[in-house]
């Protein structure tokens, strides 16, 4: 099988767990960027974040951000985009507002949040990244309730952080009785991703497929997370980290060394290095 494409999860895949990037990982992907192959990035993160990423691997590809909500290569224009609308994101923080939590709007260009202050690690490690204002704008108030009733905003995604697991159990339960057309995923016990209905890594990737005219068989998707599974599923050779669950490992073709010990650089080499480049490929078939 020729592989044409490369999708790649960030956190947990390329990133090590002390968020930077091994030289080996970004050896690998120029070198499988050489062969001809596409790369693209995959990931939860918004757009601004796996753009500057993208550009210190020298990806100049679309990208799936927003867990799929935002398929672009530049800010101001989009392949695709699966928003949720003005007056449901107003309704969906009216009602989160009355929970003890912390919401985040994750727009493509900035960031809106509120203030309350909720007692939890998690919403010190992920609510606000310390090089986020430098290029991505990110905003607190008081109310985003009274922020969003004077300026309506359609939310590619939606970020909730709460003190306990049980409390986030309760609101997703709110949520789902109350709201249709919203897609929610728990991501490590107490916090809450929400987008639009038909959001998902999977999704963008088949998309982004369709697009470029390469089929999902032809595809490598490497992931460690809950998330990631529907992708690594779909593609023609799914890729599990060492450090996923058990049933992401279990969905994949292949499972990889952890995010620790270059487990992409040695997927890369392993399965890339005997094909030859896509263009010489494709010239042997016009040749027969």
């Amino acid at each position: 099988m020729i592989y044409r494409l490369l999708a790649l999860n960030i956190d947990g895949t390329l990133l090590r767990s002390n968020g930077r990037l091994q030289p080996s990982t970004r050896e690998a992907i120029d070198y499988v960027q050489k062969k001809g192959v596409y790369v693209t990035l995959v990931t939860s993160r918004h757009f601004q974040t796996a753009k500057k990423l993208a550009k210190a691997l020298k990806i100049n590809n679309i990208l799936i951000t927003h867990s799929g909500a935002f398929i672009s290569d530049k800010v101001d224009r989009s392949l695709y985009e699966n928003r949720i609308s003005e007056e449901k994101t107003f309704n969906l923080v009216q009602v989160l507002e009355t929970f003890d939590c912390n919401v985040r709007i994750v727009h493509e260009r900035f960031s809106l949040g509120n203030r309350k202050k909720v007692s939890s690690n998690i919403v010190g490690k992920t609510l606000l990244s310390p090089t986020d204002p430098l290029f991505y704008p990110v905003q607190f108030v008081d109310s985003l309730g009274e922020n969003l009733r004077d300026d309506p905003l359609a939310a590619p995604k939606i970020e909730v952080y709460f003190s306990d697991k049980d409390l986030c159990m309760e609101a997703e339960k709110v949520l789902f009785d109350a709201f249709e057309g919203i897609v929610t995923r728990t991501k490590s016990g107490n916090a809450l991703e929400i987008t639009a209905k038909g959001v998902s890594k999977g999704n963008g990737l088949r998309l982004l497929g369709q697009h470029l005219k390469i089929a999902p068989d032809e595809m490598v998707a490497i992931g460690d997370s809950d998330d990631d599974k529907e992708m690594i599923e779909m593609a023609g050779l799914g890729v599990a980290m060492g450090n996923a669950p058990y049933e992401v490992k279990k969905a994949a073709n292949w499972i990889t060394r952890n995010n620790d010990d270059q487990g992409v650089s040695y997927m890369i080499k392993e399965h890339f290095r005997m094909q030859h480049r896509i263009e010489f490929l494709d010239k042997l078939k016009v040749d027969r």
